[in-house]
């Protein structure tokens, strides 16, 4: 699970088309980018990814728009 605080442009729209570009991108990372959740007031950004490495995370997201993660965490789903 990454979070991206403080987003500026937090709409719909924006998230979309970037959420867009990581998928496109995720092969070559060996990532798979597996559902997203916005908070627009406080400009936060859930993204839950399961990738080899949180390196990959961040290294897809770079390559896609810039909008690196401010946190990564390793997360394993329960019952």
């Amino acid at each position: 699970m990454d979070i991206h605080q403080e987003l500026r442009a937090v709409t719909p729209e924006a998230i979309r088309k970037g959420h867009e570009i990581d998928v496109a991108l995720q092969q070559q990372y060996g990532v798979s980018f597996r559902k997203y959740w916005v908070d627009s007031e406080t400009g936060h950004l859930f993204c839950l990814v399961e990738a080899p490495s949180k390196e990959a995370v961040y290294s897809v997201h770079y390559a896609a728009h810039k909008l690196v993660p401010n946190e990564i965490y390793a997360v394993t789903e329960g019952e």
